[in-house]
């Protein structure tokens, strides 16, 4: 019997073992060879992108509020999908906010801020730069050898296009009094908190996000007759919105949610497995993340057929009835927390309308003793949208559910009625039928925007939108 030192030994070596059988052995001529009868290649020092200004704004608010601690900032790293592939990565969100590198941001980069006499910070981007064609990694290494991925950023064509000072990764050393995100709770608080607000860079991202959306959203209506020829049908609106998601931006900002029938009920649904039947709705929840990593989040629920039956219409434009009321109290000074109130007001007079509450609407919306209607629509109206689908997650709920409106913020108004295939409380012709309707929201100085307005709405737009894409189909 081995001790426990031992197995640990053998493990090791396993590991090694296994490691040793993936590993190539090249000749002695590829490796005399390899580093030689290449083109040259010149470094091309790209212009300033135009979140230059922007992010230097940032890491200055980040400096005037932690003055002479040293903050640290790390992109992260890849991650493990199946034995030696990985999942595509994606730099953290803080990362991308701070520094402007989004869709092209190399792992286990770190952004330092150092502390200076006077008060402000110094700025480094820590980086594992490209290897030349004479290194070992070149042409070894599967992960970051450029034989593998293509070519890598060299240092002086970050610094130039991010307007940071580069650095070796090799040369960051971690700090035991070093302020990190993720791991300080007012550090990471006060990062997200900083992206309640956005500026115009960001609201011009999240426009492009919008509208790389609906002509996504349009691809899928365009394309409902082959849709629900297919026996999974709902992978097909999955591919195809994540094609356009890639051809237009750089990936979905999240799993696309194709619920059909019964499953548009399950407010996650992201197996997408089943089929898209003629006479039922689907719900399509899908936003397009741009190169910058800024995301839209739209939902919109579907006749597959091209025709609300009356149930079906009668549930939607409730549901659009709640939208255009919450949108209706979003204005600069209200509650955010206003907005989900005002939707579930509506949401409440018409369940209890239909003869589905055992209780008035009024005594339904009684914070302490109703909640009757939430069994219709259990998740909240809003939440703010960015860099995140649900953006500024670390906030205090001062800032966030409890927090004032201000021009800037970008949040989504996505109220819902959902009526499960096995919820006896309600007639059976409402069984099965789940509709939600979300928008993207840019509060103005003047009042609020809906930056997704142009993807039709209203029961009978939806309608007109089916038939004229089918048309030119």
């Amino acid at each position: 019997m081995s001790t426990a030192g031992e197995q640990d030994t053998i493990a090791a070596t396993d590991e090694e073992r296994a490691a040793a059988n993936r590993r190539q052995r090249f000749g002695q001529g590829f490796l005399d060879g390899i580093s030689h009868g290449w083109a040259e290649r010149p470094d091309i020092v790209p212009p300033a992108r135009p979140s230059v200004p922007h992010t230097a704004a940032r890491r200055a608010s980040v400096s005037a509020a932690f003055p002479g601690a040293r903050v640290v900032v790390p992109a992260g790293s890849l991650k493990e999908r199946s034995n030696d592939t990985d999942y595509p990565f994606r730099a953290h969100s803080a990362f991308a906010h701070l520094t402007g590198w989004g869709a092209d941001a190399e792992p286990d980069s770190v952004l330092v801020l150092d502390p200076r006499p006077g008060g402000a910070h110094q700025a480094t981007l820590y980086f594992r730069e490209r290897a030349d064609r004479t290194t070992h990694e070149f042409y070894a290494d599967a992960t970051v050898g450029e034989f593998w991925i293509g070519p890598r950023p060299s240092a002086s064509a970050v610094a130039a296009e991010l307007g940071i000072d580069t650095a070796p990764v090799d040369a960051f050393a971690r700090g035991a009094d070093d302020l990190v995100v993720g791991e300080h709770p007012d550090l990471t608080r006060f990062v997200s908190e900083m992206r309640l607000v956005k500026d115009e860079y960001e609201v011009a991202q999240l426009k492009l996000a919008v509208e790389a959306t609906a002509r996504g959203f349009d691809d899928i209506v365009r394309d409902l007759p082959r849709i629900a020829a297919h026996p999974r049908g709902e992978r097909i609106v999955e591919g195809l919105f994540h094609q356009r998601a890639r051809t237009d931006g750089n990936s979905v900002g999240y799993d696309t949610i194709a619920a059909s029938g019964p499953h548009a009920c399950y407010l996650h649904w992201t197996r997408n497995d089943g089929r898209v039947i003629p006479g039922d709705l689907i719900l399509i929840d899908a936003g397009v993340e741009v190169d910058s990593l800024y995301t839209a989040d739209i939902t919109r629920t579907l006749p597959i057929n091209g025709r609300f039956s009356d149930v079906q219409r009668r549930v939607y434009e409730a549901v659009r009835e709640a939208a255009d009321a919450a949108f209706a109290a979003a204005r600069p000074g209200a509650r955010f927390r206003e907005v989900h109130e005002a939707a579930m007001s509506v949401i409440a007079e018409r369940v209890a309308d239909w003869g589905l509450l055992p209780v008035t609407a009024q005594e339904a919306l009684d914070a302490d003793l109703g909640g009757h209607h939430r069994r219709y629509m259990v998740h909240g109206t809003s939440h703010h949208l960015g860099l995140d689908v649900h953006d500024c997650a670390q906030a205090r709920r001062e800032m966030y559910y409890d927090g004032v409106l201000e021009p800037g913020m970008v949040f989504t108004i996505e109220p819902g009625l959902y009526f499960q295939i096995d919820d006896l409380t309600v007639p059976i012709e409402y069984r099965g039928i789940g509709v939600r309707i979300e928008d993207d929201i840019l509060m103005g100085t003047d009042g609020p925007v809906n930056l997704s307005a142009g993807i039709p709405r209203t029961a009978d737009e939806v309608e007109a939108w089916i038939a004229r894409l089918r048309e030119s189909a």
